[in-house]
């Protein structure tokens, strides 16, 4: 039997409304949604550039970043042989701010981790328990929070010693107050949904709950704050190596360079231009980044 017009044209319908269904599940998928946003893009294009810089460094880089040759000493950019010319003792500085790159973000990355990881338990347990236990973990957050960032960071690179790994322990233990009230706002939020309360009468344990539920639902913005962290940890990074407490010499970072160049901001001012810049360009991108991943996750962003 022949389809009657009618038919046709439901078929049509139905086909044009699975099209246009199709079309808007791609629109609102997190990729298509954070392509909309130029500034993250932007921002997702300087931090894989910084990304592929610190990976690839010992591909990328012209020279031994350690090579000394002091009859090169403050030779200035465009040099040939040295685009961003040398530090004091002939070293190339664009291959040590390659090399720091990876240094540098390296320590933030895993200062944010050490930090999230600490944080997040603590803002579960918190949160989740309340009463006695949730007063007393707050109350030491709200210590450590007292005192200035740096300045525990300092104290605590004191107490540690100066070195990669202990860096990464003091950005990571000064992070852990505020992955921490961040976690619990949350916690206090989503531990009385309708399904955390259908889990409880189901009679499922509270390590069920908080991990598979709970942490589950939020974790948007732990993903958001954690790569607004690394942006602050950058920072943090560069000035406790700038202060003589971080990565110290011959290692470079970002910040020791800035360090370095501060001695000689009249006579060689590219050493501390040079790092200054990658430092600032990396910060932004990361907070541009961590806007449009913000944008992203927010339901009340979906247009």
């Amino acid at each position: 039997m022949a389809e009657t017009p009618m038919g046709t044209l439901e078929a049509l319908s139905d086909q044009s409304a699975s099209e246009m269904l199709k079309r808007e599940r791609r629109a609102n998928n997190a990729w298509h949604k954070l392509a909309r946003n130029k500034m993250a893009v932007v921002g997702l294009v300087i931090v894989a550039f910084m990304v592929v810089l610190a990976v690839f460094a010992p591909i990328l880089s012209p020279q031994d970043p350690n090579a000394i040759d002091v009859t090169k000493s403050f030779l200035s950019p465009g040099t040939e042989g040295h685009i961003l010319g040398t530090d004091a003792y002939g070293r190339d500085l664009l291959s040590r701010i390659i090399y720091g790159a990876r240094v540098s973000i390296f320590v933030a990355v895993g200062g944010s981790i050490v930090g999230a990881i600490a944080g997040i338990l603590l803002g579960l347990i918190a949160g989740y328990m309340g009463g006695i236990v949730d007063s007393v973990t707050m109350r030491i957050m709200d210590g450590m929070m007292a005192f200035p960032f740096i300045l525990l960071a300092l104290i605590l690179m004191t107490i540690l010693g100066t070195g990669t790994t202990n860096v990464i322990l003091a950005i990571g233990i000064s992070n852990v107050p505020s992955f921490a009230r961040v976690v619990r706002g949350q916690v206090h939020v989503v531990k009385n949904e309708e399904y955390c309360n259908a889990e409880r009468v189901l009679g499922a344990s509270g390590s069920r709950i908080l991990f598979r539920h709970i942490l589950a639902n939020s974790i948007s913005p732990i993903i958001v704050y954690f790569t607004l962290n690394v942006a602050s940890a950058i920072i943090s990074e560069a000035a406790l190596s700038f202060l003589g407490m971080g990565i110290t010499q011959p290692t470079p970072s970002w910040g020791n360079i800035l360090s370095e160049g501060k001695e000689t901001l009249r006579s060689a001012p590219h050493i501390a231009t040079a790092s200054g810049m990658f430092i600032l360009v990396t910060v932004v991108g990361f907070n541009l980044l961590g806007d449009g991943i913000r944008d992203v996750l927010d339901p009340k962003q979906k247009r």
